[in-house]
Parts: C-alpha cells; sequence; structure tokens
C-alpha cells in the first residue's frame, strides 16, 4: 500500500472516530452521514497527514490515535467542569492570562492537531504559535504557573507523547 493511500485510510478512519466521539449515535443515518464527512475529510485532506515512512505498523497507530481520543475527550470532560465551578462560583476565582509552552512535535499536522485539541479544551484557547522555537502561546481561563515547563506538562503534555505515537 502506497504512503499516500496509508495516509487517507487513517484519515478515514480517524475522521469517522471523531465522528461516532461527537455525535450521540442513535440512528443508522447518523452512521452513514459519519461515512460520508469521513469520506469527504479524506479526499480533501487524506494525503497530507501521513507524509513520512515510520516503522511502526499502521494498525499501531490507530490504536494510539483511539487512546489519544479518548484522552482527549477525558480531558474535555475534566475542563467542563473545571469551567462550570468557576461559572457557578460566588466570586468568579479567575486569573486569566496568556502562557507559553514548548513542544517536541515537528510535523505539522501533529501540532495542528496539538493546537486544536487544546483549543476545544474549555478554559484554553491557541492563540499563537512559533514554530521555529517550538512555542505556543495560549490564553488560559486560570493560570496556574508562569513557569514555562510546568505549563508545557499542565497543557500540553496531556496529549503530546500519544500525537508523537501517531503523527512522528
Amino acid at each position: 500500500m502506497t504512503l499516500q493511500n496509508r495516509s487517507r485510510l487513517f484519515v478515514f478512519i480517524f475522521s469517522f472516530l471523531v465522528w461516532l466521539a461527537l455525535t450521540s449515535v442513535r440512528d443508522m443515518e447518523e452512521v452513514v452521514a459519519g461515512l460520508i464527512v469521513a469520506a469527504l475529510v479524506t479526499i480533501v485532506a487524506g494525503k497530507f497527514l501521513i507524509t513520512s515512512e515510520k516503522s511502526g505498523h499502521i494498525l499501531r497507530r490507530i490504536f494510539s490515535a483511539i487512546k489519544y481520543l479518548i484522552k482527549f475527550l477525558w480531558e474535555m470532560m475534566k475542563a467542563n467542569f473545571h469551567v462550570a465551578f468557576i461559572v457557578i462560583h460566588p466570586y468568579l476565582p479567575i486569573k486569566p492570562g496568556i502562557v507559553k509552552i514548548k513542544t517536541k512535535l515537528t510535523k505539522d499536522s501533529a501540532i495542528t492537531v496539538l493546537t486544536n485539541s487544546i483549543t476545544l479544551t474549555p478554559g484554553t484557547l491557541t492563540v499563537d504559535l512559533s514554530p521555529e522555537k517550538n512555542e505556543i502561546y495560549i490564553h488560559w481561563i486560570d493560570v496556574l504557573s508562569t513557569d514555562v515547563e510546568k505549563n508545557t506538562k499542565t497543557i500540553g503534555g496531556k496529549f503530546e507523547k500519544l500525537l508523537t505515537e501517531v503523527f512522528e
């Protein structure tokens, strides 16, 4: 199987799994809609995800993508509860600010998924990216530290190891 076809297969499976995770699958129509959306995403961007050979098997990468998706959903759920607590707290205990984190990811697709994961997690928003320095600037609703290493572990470290297994 060629590299582009493997990339397309991975994009299709990953897109479909994301669709299933983010929708409440009750009817066959939703599954069919997910297959159609996954196919359209694959047609548009399927060849751009995997751009080089990796020694690992495609099934191992798919398994890592599933682990990443589960981890992402768990972190999103935790962040939703945290933001809900902040909203209902009578004194609104927040300390917003922009923090910098470092990333070890090198592939554009991996960095894109990381920054989107950060943005989709309530309470954080990716503001800027410096690919030359491997830095990501994030607006955080409740800054816990100004230390770059600690923020890297708290925000990006949740996802980076699994994204390395999937993309790098």
